[in-house]
């Protein structure tokens, strides 16, 4: 069930929840309860296609996992779940990616659960939910963008020497004001990562973009810094908050 599932799967869940190791077993109605130390049942009622065999297991498909961690995760989470799922790039990108399950897949185990507890959480999360985020804190970088009333960055978009090589891939990107997001996180920190993440800056620069880049201590809080930050750069290149245009 959930937790379980989520972690064969490899969906990014909360630190509040990594730490839970028990086993969560789904079971019909009928069946005998899983009576052992760490091992948590419950009834469900599995759509066709709900169940899959993987590596010999019976476990739940991405799409009904992601719904059934919809009880537990709040919005913000369940986007970046769901925004794992669906995460692919293409042979251009530095590390190709094929997407886990479909946008379509996931609006489908919503349509087949109505009234199934969470489902309106997941809703929420479905409209929000993009395809190209590589890590939980890209998703949450984007949601406050979003929540704080400036334009919605885009994913995958490369930026591309005069020649049309491919040359730099922002984690997102506000392409009309040639603004290059990029996310930091801890393996930034070494001197290697460091060098390269000069060179890629001194690049974006050269092909006439500006780049801004985001540590995890920029996505702290109800309002992060990040927006800060990224505001007063789209206000210099002319983005008036009165209207939200299109990235």
């Amino acid at each position: 069930m959930d937790l379980t599932a989520a972690g064969v799967h490899h969906m990014p869940l909360p630190s509040r929840l990594r730490g839970d190791w028990r086993v969560y077993l789904g079971r019909a109605r009928g069946r005998n309860r899983a009576r052992r130390k760490n091992v948590v049942g419950r009834v469900v009622t599995f759509k066709e296609g709900e169940v899959v065999l993987l590596e010999g297991l019976r476990i739940t498909s991405p799409a009904r996992t992601w719904l059934d961690l919809a009880v537990r995760l709040d919005l913000t989470d369940l986007v970046a779940a769901g925004d794992f799922l669906v995460c692919e790039h293409g042979p251009e990108a530095p590390v190709p990616r094929r997407a886990i399950c479909s946008v379509e897949e996931l609006d489908a185990v919503i349509r087949k659960h109505p009234g199934m507890r969470g489902v309106k959480n997941a809703r929420a999360a479905l409209e929000l939910i993009r395809v190209g985020a590589d890590s939980p804190q890209e998703s949450a970088l984007r949601l406050a963008l979003y929540e704080h009333g400036l334009p919605e960055p885009v994913l995958n978009h490369i930026l591309r020497t005069p020649d049309g090589k491919a040359a730099v891939w922002p984690d997102l990107a506000y392409r009309k004001r040639r603004i290059s997001i990029q996310y930091d996180g801890e393996h930034h920190e070494g001197s290697d990562q460091y060098q390269k993440d000069i060179r890629r800056q001194a690049l974006t620069e050269q092909l006439g973009w500006r780049e801004i880049r985001i540590s995890k201590d920029d996505l702290v809080g109800n309002f992060p810094h990040a927006v800060t930050k990224i505001r007063r750069i789209l206000e210099q290149s002319g983005w008036s908050p009165a209207t939200r245009e299109a990235s």
